[in-house]
């Protein structure tokens, strides 16, 4: 099956928005479908990984949480969860996110280091159907390892946007970041990340005009502490409005946690929080 691929400029008119929507019409996926032979998983996992192994049961490496069932399929919250501390010799660098029955099954990719401390990642994501949801963790030494859950949800890259389509745009850029308890040296600390952004699919009809808005969305967010990568995620339209991202980094003496985060209209939005490890305090910056 051809994987549709969605850039900046698509979804702008109701033909282009059928197109997309066209897959859901004669298929949606079961729980007792076979996970590891779903069409879509199998033409994007040779494309993605060219022939690699991939190890299905990693639980020791990566674990995969997901609601059973949507209350909301246009945000659905996620919890990937490295099973062992981020070492200098050993480490989780990449964590791909697929969504089989999405119209893009390829969600993004978070990168991560020594520095993570811990590679996991929490973040809310839209589901346009019933489908299987899987984390392909890549480790240090190449190898791959995959988590899958399976989730019943419908209508999550198509739902109407919730508010005025010029006014999210405008209100666009609003970062707030965090560390979320006090900072120990040489300890894993969770952080978190709140973007103020439409991260609009292209694929939701204005319900006042009756037009289908271009899709605009964050495409990447880079996390830095004391000018080191922690972690950096490249996604796309996947991603819920308001994009939230539950992250780790270690902290091994007083520096600046700094996000910069980019947009598929090239707009770059920033924040940083001063981390004081000796205290356990933190001031926080809203930009």
């Amino acid at each position: 099956m051809k994987t549709i691929r969605l850039g900046a400029r698509a979804g702008s008119g109701f033909v282009a928005a059928l197109a997309l929507l066209a897959p859901y019409a004669s298929h949606a996926a079961q729980p007792d479908d076979d996970p590891d032979k779903v069409a879509r998983w199998l033409d994007f996992k040779e494309g993605a990984f060219k022939g690699r192994p991939i190890d299905t049961k990693g639980d020791a490496v990566i674990k995969f949480d997901a609601p059973k069932r949507a209350a909301d399929a246009a945000v659905v919250p996620i919890a990937i969860s490295a099973q062992f501390p981020q070492t200098s010799t050993h480490y989780i660098k990449k964590i791909y996110l697929f969504i089989d029955e999405n119209p893009e099954p390829y969600a993004g990719s978070f990168e991560f280091t020594p520095d993570s401390g811990l590679a996991s990642i929490e973040t809310r994501v839209r589901v346009e159907d019933y489908t299987f949801m899987r984390a392909i963790a890549e480790t240090n030494d190449g190898h791959l390892y995959s988590a899958v859950r399976f989730i019943k949800a419908s209508g999550g890259c198509s739902a109407p946007a919730g508010k005025d389509e010029d006014a999210a745009e405008r209100a666009a850029g609003q970062v707030r970041l965090q560390a979320e308890g006090a900072p120990i040296a040489g300890k894993p600390e969770l952080a978190q990340l709140m973007v103020r952004h439409p991260n609009r699919t292209g694929m939701a009809m204005d319900q006042v005009t009756r037009n289908y808005a271009t899709a605009y969305f964050v495409r990447k967010v880079a996390v830095t502490y004391g000018g080191k990568p922690v972690m950096t995620a490249n996604v796309n339209f996947s991603i819920s409005e308001n994009p939230n991202f539950r992250f780790y980094f270690l902290p091994r003496e007083n520096g600046e946690l700094k996000v910069a985060i980019e947009d598929t209209k090239n707009k770059r939005f920033d924040g940083e929080v001063a981390i004081t490890t000796q205290s356990g305090t933190q001031t926080s910056a809203m930009k």
